[in-house]
């Protein structure tokens, strides 16, 4: 019998004003699997992560975290769930040192094992070990999106949503980063990818989603999306 799905989005609605942005979007990742939600810039990829993390409220549809209905609740409690989200740009704290900024990762969720926690980040990211006493500010781009997912990792996660992780990054620092994505998933975290990196987000993943206009145009798994020329050409301006 198949595991049921960490999460299960259905229907879901959302939007800023009287705009609709999300037009009733179903999804759902299992637990320990990467799922990739790709789609070019403004067809709502950060609108369904800020909604999913409590940040938008749905308007209309249902979210299932961990067996739990969550489009009521707030982000504080959809932390404390598990359901990390890292988002676009960053947001590390610049005159916090790397130390603290990892620290405020788990001020809501898994405080108790912290020293754990930041060993295995030191671990995935050797680099912020040698800048815990560095300011955040002073990192390079590369080195601020490590911080960022492992501020998210501090929290232990059972999934981890990443927004455009690879934006603005030198192309050796992304197969870094994809990588490091690999990584997080044999530790047993699941992850939803959104991104607009096509060919190295249908790598890494094991499902992909289609995102066009607030809707999902197509998905499957990612072997079968990434062998797909007209898909590609249509969705996806490759």
């Amino acid at each position: 019998m198949a595991a049921s799905p960490l999460l299960a989005v259905q229907a879901l609605h959302a939007g800023y004003g009287k705009t609709e942005v999300l037009r009733g979007v179903d999804l759902t990742v299992s637990p320990g699997e990467i799922v990739a939600v790709l789609g070019s810039n403004g067809v709502g990829k950060s609108t369904l992560n800020r909604t999913l993390s409590g940040v938008v409220r749905a308007r209309a549809g249902a979210i299932h975290f961990d067996g739990v209905s969550i489009e009521h609740e707030g982000p504080p409690m959809i932390v404390a769930r598990g359901l990390i989200h890292v988002p676009e740009g960053r947001r590390i704290f610049p005159n916090m040192t790397v130390s603290e900024n990892l620290e405020l990762g788990s001020y809501r969720r898994a405080r108790p094992r912290r020293e754990q926690n930041r060993e295995r980040v030191f671990g995935m990211f050797p680099r912020l070990r040698e800048r815990t006493t560095q300011y955040a500010g002073t990192l390079s781009g590369g080195e601020q999106q490590m911080l960022a997912i492992g501020r998210g990792l501090m929290a232990e996660p059972k999934l981890l949503i990443l927004d455009e992780p690879s934006l603005g990054l030198s192309p050796l620092l992304v197969e870094e980063l994809f990588a490091f994505i690999a990584r997080i998933r044999a530790d047993g975290v699941a992850i939803l990818l959104v991104e607009q990196n096509v060919v190295q987000s249908l790598e890494v993943a094991d499902r992909a989603y289609i995102l066009a206009e607030g809707t999902f145009v197509m998905s499957g798994t990612a072997a079968a999306i990434a062998d797909d020329p007209e898909l590609k050409r249509a969705y996806l301006g490759l």
